[in-house]
């Protein structure tokens, strides 16, 4: 199956299985990629958010005008700050922001629950590290790429550079099919 990507510098088509990741100085242009990621193309998609809570991830689809009827939402961050957690068809819950576990496997129900052309987000993989640690954070996307391969989804994981050494920033970026590079001037630089 053949996605579309409508975002700056990217090929016009990439197939399933396809992991994208997004390397930013800061969060400020990423909710723009991150959207058009989303939006186009698309029958159903995830939100893995591990920076925002999924409130505020609605607020983001919301304001960037993408189909929320076509959204899920997997908060893995209002548990650590005390937040109120409704459950609903939509949006889910993991028990920490450390549990790859509960993550992954999330991931793996939600993409075999449905069908047609399945993306991902990921954001962010660089908080993930945070909570969960480094080597547990590359683990996590070998196997969240191993599953968007599996299904036939595709994938975008932001990275932020600064927190990171340059070396872990290297061993992401020889994970993932293609890399967006993204500029504090909001310009991409996209390698595929």
């Amino acid at each position: 199956m053949e996605y579309t990507l409508e975002i700056d510098g990217t090929p016009e088509t990439v197939p399933g299985g396809t992991g994208v990741l997004l390397l930013h100085p800061s969060t400020g242009e990423t909710d723009r990629i991150d959207t058009e990621f989303l939006k186009t193309d698309t029958d159903h998609f995830l939100v893995v958010s591990t920076r925002t809570t999924a409130r505020e991830v609605k607020q983001k689809l919301e304001y960037y005008d993408v189909d929320e009827d076509r959204a899920e939402i997997l908060d893995t961050l209002s548990i650590e700050h005390g937040y109120s957690r409704r459950k609903s068809d939509t949006v889910h819950y993991v028990a920490a922001p450390d549990d790859v576990d509960g993550i992954v496997e999330h991931i793996d129900g939600f993409l075999e629950a449905h069908d047609g052309k399945l993306r991902l987000s990921f954001d962010s993989v660089t908080e993930l590290a945070y909570y969960a640690g480094d080597e547990a954070a590359l683990e996590a996307v070998e196997r969240i790429l191993d599953l968007l391969e599996e299904y036939d989804a595709i994938g975008l994981f932001h990275v932020s550079e600064e927190p990171h050494d340059e070396e872990l920033v290297e061993q992401f970026r020889e994970r993932f099919d293609g890399v967006i590079d993204l500029d504090e001037d909001g310009s991409v630089d996209a390698e595929f």
